[in-house]
């Protein structure tokens, strides 16, 4: 298949890119940057420089590529972790302008399906421990990420509400390894935190999180490229786990010493009732509906295995 991948230089594009090559589908990927276009060749693809936000230019883009699949990957979330509003603001605008363009143009050429990246996070924090593809976004989300929860909304509403295409949405778990800022390099934004004791568990830290390798995101979206259904699947390993335990695997996987504990009261007052919530109330997911309908099956089904095999 002929295959658009919209921010095929991003952190999961650099590891979709090679397996659809590896497949033997032809990649056009995008990146905003020209100096990013060799690395894309290299990778496999023919890059084209293109702003998500310009909808003429989404729209020449795709009807030059003549894809039958668009694959929706698009963020801005790989600056420093002190810019970090302003990466989401930016990041929401390509989930809502972004998104819509790429849907006008992908309608225009008549592609057969459009798979878009989503993540489990502003799942409503109610239910169950494992939440499966048919738990709401949070409908009432704290003020400080209810624009994020908004532009999530945007894209998942839009995606799967398409009836020209198969409309094909990902909730992926909390990323980690190469290119995602968990990661062996020095530098990495939240490894970085960690190593330097300024990411805390905040109360008791027993909200659950959803974890996959970045490979693995990618194997399963290649998946959901080639025989998905539309609809939501969830994308994560077979361990969710309480934060704590989670951080305080990560800082001794980086040599750290343990993270700081603080009062889930203080956070609230200093950066808001949603990051109080991730650290404590979040739930799992399952991702028992891509395994059993497509075949997915992780390398890593254990972030355990994962943050010592595969974070470099």
């Amino acid at each position: 298949m002929r295959i658009f991948v919209a921010g095929a230089s991003g952190a999961i594009g650099r590891h979709i890119v090679p397996q659809l090559v590896e497949r033997g589908h032809e990649v056009v990927g995008t990146t905003r940057s020209a100096a990013k276009t060799g690395a894309l060749r290299g990778l496999g693809a023919e890059p084209v420089v293109v702003d998500a936000l310009d909808p003429e230019a989404v729209a020449d883009a795709v009807a030059k590529a003549e894809p039958e699949v668009i694959v929706h990957q698009l963020t801005a979330l790989n600056g420093p972790m002190r810019t970090l509003k302003r990466m989401a603001a930016a990041t929401n605008r390509l989930r809502t302008e972004g998104t819509d363009h790429l849907l006008a143009a992908g309608r225009a050429v008549g592609v057969r399906a459009v798979v878009a990246q989503s993540n489990y996070a502003p799942l409503e924090p109610a239910g169950g421990r494992f939440l499966d593809e048919s738990a709401p976004l949070d409908p009432n989300p704290p003020k400080d990420v209810a624009a994020n929860v908004a532009a999530l909304r945007h894209l998942e509403d839009a995606v799967t509400g398409i009836a020209w295409a198969d409309g094909i949405v990902l909730r992926y778990g909390g990323f980690y390894g190469p290119g995602t800022g968990l990661e062996t390099a020095e530098d990495a934004g939240l490894a970085a935190l960690i190593r330097k004791r300024r990411f805390p568990i905040i109360g008791g830290g027993g909200g659950l999180w959803s974890m996959v390798h970045i490979a693995d995101a990618a194997s399963a979206t290649v998946a959901a490229i080639e025989r998905g259904a539309p609809g939501i699947y969830h994308v994560a390993d077979d361990d969710p786990a309480p934060v704590r335990d989670i951080v305080l695997e990560l800082a001794r996987v980086f040599g750290a010493k343990p993270p700081r504990r603080v009062p889930a009261w203080v956070v609230w007052a200093l950066a808001g009732r949603g990051a109080v919530e991730i650290m404590t109330q979040s739930r799992a997911i399952t991702s028992e509906k891509i395994r059993r309908e497509l075949g997915w099956t992780p390398r890593y089904p254990s972030w355990r295995t994962g943050f010592v095999e595969g974070m470099s």
